[in-house]
């Protein structure tokens, strides 16, 4: 039975311009304070819920659930655009909690987007094949999901420029027009 946990057609898209990211972490180490120092130098819009887990150890999967759990009731109230599950690099067996059947399937069926962003670039688990978005670490995930607020910027006024002269060019040449009319 092909059930396609880890097939592309089920990946969810990433939203362009999150306003709320739930993170799935631990509240001890470093990966929280990166994902947060992150996520607002890149933008001050973008409002992170966290729901604290363990990511190591037998009761991990169970805990990574119910903090899922909890962040998709939060959502049913106030629009989560992203979740990050995320865990800092270890050992194969500090990762193994990440290769659980359930969790696998309750990210699976998760309505909002997820990103993985388990251990370093190397480190592969099962949570990163059902996931809709592998990042290679959790600083990456948190620059894939927040968008940069002067990059964005920049691009708006670019694309004020192209408007603007189109505008101008379009009015040009009815200027053109009308005083060809006008010298008939």
């Amino acid at each position: 039975l092909l059930e396609g946990l880890f097939d592309s057609d089920y990946k969810k898209n990433i939203p362009l311009f999150p306003s709320k990211i739930g993170i799935v972490t631990s509240l001890d180490g470093s990966v929280i304070k990166d994902i947060i120092n992150i996520s607002k130098r890149r933008s001050s819009s973008v409002d992170l819920v966290l729901s604290p887990s363990s990511v190591q150890g037998s009761s991990a999967p169970d805990e990574i659930m119910v903090a899922l759990k909890k962040l998709e009731e939060y959502n049913e109230k106030d629009n989560l655009d992203i979740i990050i599950i995320a865990r800092g690099g270890g050992s194969f067996e500090d990762l193994h909690c990440f290769n659980n059947e359930l969790l696998a399937r309750k990210v699976f069926k998760c309505n909002i987007p997820i990103i993985s962003a388990i251990g370093h670039e190397t480190d592969f688990t099962i949570l990163d094949f059902v996931s809709d978005v592998r990042a290679s670490t959790p600083s990456e995930a948190a620059e894939l999901s927040v968008p940069d607020d002067n990059e964005t910027i920049q691009s708006l006024d670019l694309i004020n420029n192209k408007i603007l002269k189109s505008i101008i060019f379009k009015i040009d040449k009815y200027k053109e027009k009308y005083n060809l009319l006008n010298a008939q």
